[in-house]
């Protein structure tokens, strides 16, 4: 009986998890972080939900002679803000999961 018990309140606890999980993600979503490249010449906006929101650049480097450096710029803006984005979902969701991942529970996700 003592078992059963120990399961259930285990599987309380998932559900809880979960749940949380669920209200983190939607958070993330709704926040966003921003980086740069350039020396600030393009900045790149993206959510914690990995959705690119803008993109913004310097009318000052526009030169038509230099559009593959200011593609490069944009990549790495890009590539920096998702970067970003997937840390803050590392801090917010790793509170949550209070490392069960790592005691081989099979939990995916986790």
């Amino acid at each position: 009986m003592a078992r059963r018990g120990n399961m259930n309140k285990m599987m309380a606890q998932v559900q809880q998890m979960q749940q949380q999980m669920q209200e983190a993600q939607e958070q993330l979503a709704k926040e966003t972080v921003t980086a740069s490249a350039g020396g600030g010449a393009v900045k790149a906006t993206i959510t914690g939900g990995l959705e690119l929101t803008s993109i913004e650049i310097d009318e000052s480097v526009v030169d038509p002679e230099d559009v593959e450096m200011l593609q490069d710029m944009v990549q790495a803006a890009v590539n920096e803000a998702i970067n970003s984005a997937q840390d803050l979902a590392s801090k917010r969701l790793g509170g949550i999961t209070g490392g069960l991942g790592d005691m081989g529970l099979g939990i995916p996700g986790l």
